[in-house]
């Protein structure tokens, strides 16, 4: 194949012809144009555009096509709704199609490479072609008034005959026809002569049209005015060949009959008026007719009533949700302020604050159902993009609203319940930062006129209910923290979990494939054992998608070996999910010397954490293994520091530390740890290794050390508690100050359990250690 012939992929354009050494962006739908121009843009080719001959037609042939068209580089492809793309490209030659067919999903064409005719006019003619094109020009715009003033100087700048003729016909409205014909010719001298000829016979158009128009205006007087606008107005559809300004008049009724206040109409009147201005033809009227579509699907003043029942709100919580009492409670609180004050914006705005799966989002579906709103979910995650919630401004391309415009927009009213969800997950990049932006939505007191990039007036927010939803508050961006009122939901326990899986998955599993009651039977000793060895989490995800797993082969087993009715137990479990993925850290069978039980709260809920210490001769190193955090490290030396200073009452000599190493291990090295809660554990541990003291292994403990043994109080005591239940743990030392804590737990937990309230390190002493010799 000859250098100048390239087989490149084709769009065919509909009452577009597209000219070389141009810009231009256009629309197309079909999908085998936007699949041609996805493989050009992908394989970083060029692409041949050729103009139809007939805009209806929807599939044409190779007679439907002009042979002559233009190669183009695609800038840039934007996703509009609606299944449209709009494309920018830039057009570098001309080029005639020697073959023409449909392959792979779109089309494609050999295209011969024509080599631009040379100017053979001199310098002295080309200024006199030049001049004589922009005097024509000049008159032309004095009679029609269709280029701007800064159009017309910038192609009053022009010195290049063919550069000028490009430009004016991207710049004034001309049937497509005429650009094909300009670019078929391959003379400079004939194109001008196209190009004259049409803007003559345009000047004189419009002087026979202005004479027209006078006459009569001298003919009619003043009561028969509307018939000259009526009359106008069919002649410039003849002219237009469409509906054009039937949609403007369909429109201007819109705007009139909009719930919104005056601002709002005044806007669209007057981008309306920008419109009409357009004729349809110019680029700009896509991005107006975009805009007046957005704007009057925006719900102004529309509102739906809200349900104050707190009954019925109660009801539904309860009905969607397992446990989660003070959530509960808290919520119930908040909507019971809401209908007090007449749900007015500056209610406090919650954010639920807990691990994944434990249903922050589905608590804000059923809030939306009980206040009979709408309800729109933000997603948050990753945005990093201040546009993304403020939304671009109009003027450009692909511009669209803001996220909370979006949401609006999609509830159709002005109180729905609005989910930003993640929020602890906002980026912040170069772009501008979006927790800068959701501060204006979140404040009450200018919310109501919150003002979105691409909307340009003001909307009102204060009637929108606000709840989010974030895993870690310590990556919640400080001011946006200030303005919210945190509600923690903390992991479920086992217990709450299989009443979860009892009430609520196993029957949603079932619906979701096809099984009934009488087909497949989960016991519930294989729930507890899916719970306890299958899944490791606070909430119920990986639950739900193991009973989905356990559903999906009851299911295979029904319809290929016609089995009537299925039983899973816990003995045949692993024949629907294999072999167990965990074992439960139950505790140490007998009391050993150096090992001390402690507790852990993770993302995923309780575990219990076995220290392990030995010491052997050497120069008094401490080495430290398990991959620790630093707070974990300054934990250790701390409690080596406090051991030291009471060995001596343990009948240990002083010179123990300075003839020997103690090694601190915490097992599953592979796994990460840190946190201060491990302090009275460390110190327990060395103590028994260095005195020789068994700890009794029915105990486990939590708790941070100081540097004179007084015992700090810790965190996620609730989860730390299951945990060590869960383990077989008969006695848990717990630092007094978290006394408060314990009482809030559910007896479910304390239940089987002897908490024991230390202040002291020789209380932790006096439980943990099998006997003391002290001296």
């Amino acid at each position: 194949m000859s250098e100048n012939i390239l087989k490149l992929p084709v769009i065919p354009l509909r009452g577009l012809t597209v000219l070389p050494g141009t810009t231009v962006h256009f629309d197309i739908s079909r999908k085998s144009s936007i699949k041609a121009a996805e493989t050009a843009m992908l394989a970083g080719k060029n692409l041949f555009v050729v103009t139809q001959k007939n805009p209806v037609e929807e599939t044409p042939g190779f007679d439907g096509i002009y042979n002559i068209g233009t190669v183009v580089v695609i800038k840039q492809l934007n996703k509009l709704p609606d299944n449209i793309v709009r494309v920018m490209v830039e057009a570098k030659s001309k080029g005639q199609i020697l073959a023409f067919n449909f392959e792979e999903g779109y089309f494609q064409g050999k295209i011969d490479l024509l080599e631009e005719k040379e100017n053979n006019l001199s310098e002295i003619e080309e200024e006199a072609f030049v001049r004589e094109l922009k005097d024509t020009i000049r008159d032309y715009n004095d009679i029609t008034h269709e280029l701007s003033a800064n159009a017309l100087r910038s192609l009053m700048h022009i010195s290049s005959l063919k550069n000028l003729m490009r430009q004016l016909l991207m710049r004034v409205r001309v049937k497509y026809q005429l650009k094909q014909t300009f670019l078929e010719e391959d003379d400079v001298v004939s194109q001008f002569g196209t190009i004259i000829s049409f803007l003559k016979e345009e000047n004189e158009i419009a002087l026979i049209r202005t004479g027209i128009i006078d006459k009569v205006k001298q003919r009619l007087d003043k009561n028969q005015r509307e018939h000259i606008l009526r009359e106008q107005m069919q002649v410039i559809r003849e002219e237009l060949g469409d509906d054009f300004m039937s949609e403007a008049e369909e429109l201007e009724e819109k705007i009139h009959s909009l719930n919104a206040d005056k601002e709002v109409k005044e806007q669209l009147l007057k981008e309306l008026s920008r419109y009409k201005g357009t004729m349809g033809n110019a680029a700009e009227a896509n991005v107006l007719r975009t805009y007046i579509d957005t704007m009057l699907e925006m719900p102004w003043n529309n509102t739906t009533e809200e349900n104050p029942d707190l009954q019925n709100a109660q009801d539904i919580l309860d009905r969607d949700h397992y446990g989660l009492k003070k959530v509960k409670d808290r919520i119930l609180e908040f909507l019971a302020v809401r209908v007090l004050t007449g749900a007015k914006g500056d209610s406090p705005i919650i954010c639920l604050i807990g691990p994944p799966g434990t249903g922050k989002t589905s608590i804000a579906k059923s809030v939306a159902e009980a206040l009979n709103k709408k309800y729109v979910r933000i997603s948050l995650g990753g945005v990093d993009d201040e546009s993304e919630i403020r939304g671009h401004r109009k003027t450009y391309v692909g511009a669209m609203p803001g996220r909370i415009a979006t949401g609006l927009k999609q509830a159709g009213t002005n109180n729905p319940l609005m989910l930003f969800d993640e929020i602890d997950k906002l980026g912040r990049g170069v772009h501008g930062d979006p927790s800068s932006a959701l501060l204006e939505v979140m404040d009450s007191e200018q919310n109501y006129k919150f003002r979105d990039n691409y909307i340009e007036v003001p909307i009102d927010l204060s009637k929108v209910l606000f709840i989010a939803t974030a895993n870690d508050i310590n990556t919640i961006p400080g001011p946006l923290l200030d303005r919210m009122e945190i509600i923690p939901i903390e992991g479920y326990t086992e217990n709450e979990k299989f009443h979860i899986a009892k009430e609520h998955l196993i029957a949603k599993e079932y619906a979701k494939n096809g099984l009934k009651k009488s087909q497949l039977n989960i016991t519930d000793e294989a729930i507890k054992t899916v719970i306890q060895n299958y899944t490791r989490e606070a909430g119920v995800r990986q639950l739900e998608r193991e009973i989905s797993e356990i559903c999906r082969k009851a299911a295979r087993n029904i319809v290929q070996k016609e089995k009537k009715h299925l039983k899973v137990t816990s003995k045949n479990i692993e024949k629907y999910l294999g072999r167990k993925k965990y074992e439960v850290d139950m505790a140490n069978e007998k009391d050993d010397i150096g090992i001390v039980r402690g507790l852990a709260w993770t993302a995923v809920g309780g575990t219990t954490l076995q220290i392990e210490v030995n010491t052997m001769p050497g120069k008094g190193v401490l080495k430290l293994t398990g991959q620790l955090g630093d707070v974990m490290k300054e934990s250790a030396h701390i409690a080596l520091s406090f051991v030291r200073s009471i060995v001596a009452d343990y009948g240990v000599d002083k010179k123990f530390f300075e003839e020997n190493d103690i090694h601190i291990h915490v097992p599953e090295g592979a796994v990460p740890k840190d946190g201060p809660s491990a302090g009275i554990t460390m110190a327990t541990a060395i103590l028994s290794a260095v005195a020789k003291i068994p700890v009794k292994c029915s105990v486990a403990m939590t708790g941070e050390i100081n540097l004179r043994g007084n015992v700090m109080p810790i965190g996620g005591l609730k989860e730390k508690l299951l945990a060590a239940k869960n383990a077989g743990i008969k006695m848990v030392l717990v630092p007094k100050k978290n006394k408060p804590d314990v009482e809030e737990i559910s007896k479910e937990i304390t239940d089987g359990l002897e908490i024991v309230f230390v202040e002291k390190m020789e209380q932790v002493l006096e439980n943990a250690l099998v006997e003391q010799e002290q001296k």
